[in-house]
């Protein structure tokens, strides 16, 4: 299976699918391409030290289709059959949500539907709530609103 990730920072997520792949624990999964929409971002030097090809989409002052549009013709060109955002903080529009219907993977700081968007660490605090977690779910056009695929729950203090 053919696998992009799309990443804006740190690479972390990014790193543990490298690591999940390397351990065996993803048979089958073939790290095609990096998609980066931050020239900064960490997830590049990740992508270099295991040889994985990148490509950065500028997307400041720029229109979302636009953006996509890009990202869509490097996925097609590298017959991509799985994205995986990992840290991706950009909404995908529907030009790619519709040609990865069902095959667009995101990992959510926070137990969806609770707490979606950019800013669910500071709301699950704010909230006072004494659980969190991580949620693994399909992108649809929403925002963290797809079929929810697996969660996990840590306790807050």
């Amino acid at each position: 299976m053919k696998v992009a990730v799309l990443a804006s920072g740190r690479g972390s997520n990014f790193q543990s699918i490298i690591d999940s792949c390397e351990k065996g624990l993803s048979p089958n999964t073939n790290l095609k391409h990096l998609i980066v929409n931050n020239q900064k971002a960490y997830a590049i030097e990740i992508a270099k030290k295991h040889n994985i090809p990148y490509t950065f989409i500028e997307s400041k002052n720029r229109q979302r289709k636009d953006f996509d549009y890009e990202a869509l013709a490097i996925l097609k060109s590298n017959e991509i059959e799985i994205i995986a955002l990992a840290g991706f903080m950009r909404i995908l529009s529907p030009i790619i949500t519709q040609a990865y219907k069902n095959r667009i993977i995101n990992i959510h700081p926070s137990l969806l539907p609770l707490f979606p968007g950019a800013h669910a660490h500071k709301d699950t605090i704010d909230a006072g709530v004494r659980q969190s977690g991580c949620t693994v779910h399909l992108v649809d056009e929403g925002i963290d609103t797809g079929p929810i695929i697996m969660q996990e729950t840590i306790e807050l203090d």
